[in-house]
């Protein structure tokens, strides 16, 4: 049995991920968002702290006696890593860290794609590449998810590594969760990694 936490449990991923873990394992559930009082949870496998990943204290907190952190934030990503790496590397144990970020960080979508802008000048990519590289920088067991678009569609999936090019447009969020899932029930699946997620090219 792991003990997971989920930070951004309220959000789309979040949530999709949490329905995933408690349908297909016997994963214990931490639920972390500054609104977690809107959740209705089974307080057999979950509880639910009200806190903010920038605050010191509500991330030491949280992170206590977990196994796996799974977050999957939006906002300044650069802030939110620093923040998951100073806590979890100040820990005689930490957990492994899954951090969702987003397609293109590596400038490695190709041209049949769409382009590729150089992530440090763009701004919709600057914040996820410098959270990937503060993650990365660290000492920690970890996995970056680098999801193509959500869609809503089935769970069906190809994953490519860092250095590899991008293989599709889109991912669902069904694909997200059934990734993750695996990630958790295998510590060492994806360790210290970079997977790209996409539905199979000619299925998108």
């Amino acid at each position: 049995m792991k003990k997971v936490l989920i930070i951004g449990a309220t959000g789309t991923l979040g949530g999709a991920v949490r329905q995933t873990l408690l349908k297909t394992t016997d994963s214990q559930l931490t639920l972390f968002s500054r609104n977690v009082g809107q959740l209705k949870f089974d307080e057999q496998r979950e509880r639910a702290i009200n806190g903010n990943v920038r605050n010191r204290n509500d991330l030491v907190a949280a992170l206590a006696d977990q196994d796996v952190v799974f977050a999957a934030l939006s906002g300044d990503m650069a802030g939110y890593a620093q923040s998951l790496v100073d806590a979890m590397q100040a820990m005689s144990n930490p957990p492994k860290l899954i951090f969702i970020t987003t397609m293109g960080i590596y400038q490695e979508i190709p041209s049949w794609l769409g382009t590729s802008p150089d992530p440090y000048q763009n701004g919709i990519l600057r914040s996820y590449r410098q959270a990937a590289d503060i993650i990365e920088g660290s000492a920690l067991n970890y996995t970056l998810i680098r999801p193509g678009w959500f869609t809503s569609g089935p769970v069906n999936y190809e994953i490519t590594h860092k250095g590899e090019p991008f293989g599709g447009h889109d991912a669902s969020v069904a694909s997200i969760a059934d990734l993750v899932q695996r990630l958790v029930l295998d510590v060492n699946l994806g360790q210290r990694d970079s997977l790209g997620i996409n539905t199979p090219a000619n299925q998108n």
